[in-house]
């Protein structure tokens, strides 16, 4: 008799066949099955040997292996000193843990063992995957490639979309259509990345949609090969250097996890999956997630200028519309005028703060504000006390030139005496002065990571730094920045409370930015500011209420000089800061749905169906001579609604005439916005 392992959420399902001598072999991973609905017998019973066929079938198995008939894509590539670079599971042990399996499995020949974990959380409808290699022989282990896991997809699966982009210009939906070619992306960059979020999605005919994203903060790839059997195969893991993971007998190398999901409704519903998962990683101060304030940022309105005076105006004029947290951006730090040097030097200018930071920091508080602070821990500038003291510190390659970017250099975040020294000069300043906001940033691509490549230990020393920051003041909020959204992933959010999702603040901008980013995060961790006008990314002038509606589809924020505006665009501010906080509750704990209208309009929904804010956009001018209607897909069919509309009057009708014909939308200019609020009546 077949032995099968079975893994149920409310949406999902995930069946393994067991056979003690090799790897589960995959048997389904979708939407949820019946209760009754198992495999019958074998895989191999089901499956005639084709033409010019091993004798010896090779279906997916979850850890697929190396030189012994299987010919796709391979779980492991490893070898020591050339020899045991054929690798196939040889036995399989079953450990059941909560809500998932441990998978112990081994290569008596090879001398490898092998622990995958698979947990399929009954709440969120994701299942995490993750390896763990350990040399069992007596000799070094050099591997090259050990995959987080895989997934298998159904033939019916026809589009892959994922998200490509650049500084200030981040997820740039990419669509590619599956077939016998292998999809492949790549990152190699040290961190997460701009041009390459470590995750995608699939869209399979009937509507159904596959997700998949990695856990990690550094390089990755993701990998989707077809099958002989028409089926796909969709692998992800960590990006290894030449050389860079050699295991001595009896070491161990654990992967990140591979968060998986599947949904009936297609790509929305793989998002609120996705949401659920993130929400339960982050780390909130006291175990909950405070209403997310509204946040001012001093970057784009001052840049390295700092003068006390102006900045307690600056205060003044936040507290005044209702900001609720003042960070105080680059340039406060010992020697910071512009980009070219001081990084490292953790501590304030004498020049701009004589007393230090506590007289502005005093005076942000006494206002009712939180105070928070930029910081960037993993960087030096050549030019800075730091780096004379400690020029072996950064990290590069015996003989080679040190290539900087923005004027700066990347720490060695694996040594622990870097990682001392951050804490010690960062946490002087948190214990000193009433700090409860660290806006963590990372402005440069890792391009070269010393003679032994360290980009692996480079990730798990930040890790290590930010774990330690979070125990040592576990009332402080992190925000993760690179550049913008170069540091947006899984990985991360388990250690931060904030991204931020691009240094392109230009609103038309940020609409695309922030429908990609919620395909895979939750919209209360998005950073979304106003921002001047004209943008200083792009030039390009929007109004202040489309800047600020654009922005109340996230964590609310401020980026500009306030003392600046006239008197109507400080009104419009302070109405949607209000707006903000009137709505912010049900953006930042339901669900968050997106979709198109006809005519170039794009909307977000959040909430759920007896509640919903609907934000209703459009960046081009009109081209229908009436507006076309909105449809909402999710609302209840036979429950009434009050309709009201910012600005218009409200009137009620019907779910299902609200999702099959629609709500009947006002003309709207290029670069205008609506929201909607929609609740039972």
């Amino acid at each position: 008799m077949t032995d099968f392992i079975r893994l149920d959420s409310a949406g999902c399902t995930a069946i393994w066949e067991i056979n003690p001598d090799e790897a589960p072999l995959w048997r389904y991973w979708g939407t949820r099955l019946a209760d009754a609905a198992m495999p019958v017998g074998s895989l191999r019973g089901t499956r005639p040997e084709p033409s010019f066929s091993l004798h010896f079938d090779q279906p997916l198995s979850i850890f697929p292996g190396t030189g012994l008939g299987w010919f796709g894509q391979t779980a492991l590539l490893a070898h020591r000193n050339g020899a045991d670079w054929a690798q196939a599971i040889t036995g399989c042990e079953v450990e059941p843990i909560d809500n998932g399996v441990v998978f112990h499995l081994s290569d008596e020949v090879a001398k490898i063992a092998v622990s995958i974990t698979a947990v399929l959380d009954p709440e969120t409808d994701v299942l995490a995957l993750s390896t763990a290699l350990r040399n069992d022989g007596d000799f070094p282990l050099d591997v090259q490639w050990l995959a987080a896991g895989n997934v298998p997809l159904p033939d019916n699966a026809e589009i892959v979309r994922s998200f490509g982009g650049r500084h200030n210009g981040e997820f740039v939906p990419i669509e590619d259509r599956l077939s016998r070619s292998v999809w492949r992306r790549e990152n190699r960059r040290g961190l997460t990345s701009h041009d390459c979020f470590p995750g995608a999605v699939v869209e399979c005919a009937g509507g159904v949609g596959y997700g998949a994203q990695l856990a990690w903060s550094g390089n990755h790839i993701q990998q989707i090969e077809w099958l002989d059997d028409g089926r796909w195969h969709w692998q992800m893991g960590e990006w290894l250097a030449p050389g860079e993971v050699r295991l001595d007998s009896g070491e161990t190398i654990s992967t990140p996890e591979l968060l998986a999901t599947c949904s009936g409704e297609g790509v929305n519903g793989v998002a609120w999956a996705f949401h659920r998962a993130i929400r339960k990683r982050i780390d909130w101060p006291e175990g909950r997630m405070k209403p997310r304030p509204v946040h001012l940022n001093t970057w784009e309105g001052f840049y390295f200028d700092h003068d006390l005076g102006a900045l307690k105006e600056l205060a003044d004029a936040a507290a005044a519309i209702g900001v609720e947290r003042f960070v105080l951006d680059d340039g406060w730090f010992h020697g910071r005028n512009d980009d070219t040097s001081s990084l490292g030097d953790w501590w304030p200018d004498a020049d701009k703060y004589p007393d230090g930071l506590e007289p502005l920091a005093s005076h942000v508080v006494g206002l009712g504000m939180e105070f928070g602070l930029w910081i960037e821990p993993e960087m030096v500038n050549p030019d800075s006390e730091l780096f004379r003291v400690h020029p072996d510190w950064a990290l590069q390659i015996a003989g080679r030139p040190l290539l900087a970017a923005r004027n700066q250099l990347v720490l060695d975040m694996g040594r622990s005496d870097v990682r001392d020294y951050l804490f010690d000069q960062i946490s002087a300043l948190i214990r000193t002065l009433p700090i409860s906001y660290l806006k963590w940033d990372h402005n440069r691509d890792l391009a070269h990571a010393g003679d032994a490549p360290r980009y692996r230990a480079q990730v798990l020393g930040a890790y290590a730094l930010f774990r330690r920051f979070r125990a040592a003041f576990p009332d402080v909020e992190i925000e993760a920045c690179a550049g913008g959204g170069g540091r947006i992933d899984a990985g991360i959010a388990a250690h931060t409370h904030r991204f931020w999702t691009s240094d392109n603040i230009d609103a038309v901008s940020r609409v695309s930015i922030q429908r990609g980013y919620l395909q895979f995060m939750p919209p209360e961790l998005m950073g979304a500011h106003v921002g001047a006008s004209p943008a200083h990314s792009t030039g390009r002038s929007q109004s202040m209420r489309f800047r600020s509606g654009v922005a109340r589809a996230g964590h609310y924020g401020i980026e500009l000089d306030l003392r600046k505006l006239g008197k109507k665009d400080l009104a419009r501010l302070s109405a949607g800061i209000t707006a903000y906080k009137d709505s912010r509750d049900l953006v930042h704990n339901g669900r968050c749905w997106r979709g198109e209208a006809a005519d170039g309009i794009s909307w977000l929904a959040f909430g759920d169906p007896t509640d919903l804010m609907v934000q209703v956009i459009r960046t081009s001018p009109q081209t229908f001579r009436f507006a076309p209607q909105l449809r909402l897909p999710m609302l209840m069919a036979d429950q009434l609604y009050s309709i009201e509309p910012e600005g218009h009057p409200a009137f009620s009708q019907y779910g299902d005439w609200l999702a099959k014909s629609g709500i009947s939308l006002p003309p709207m200019k290029g670069e205008d916005i609506l929201w909607v609020r929609l609740r039972l009546a």
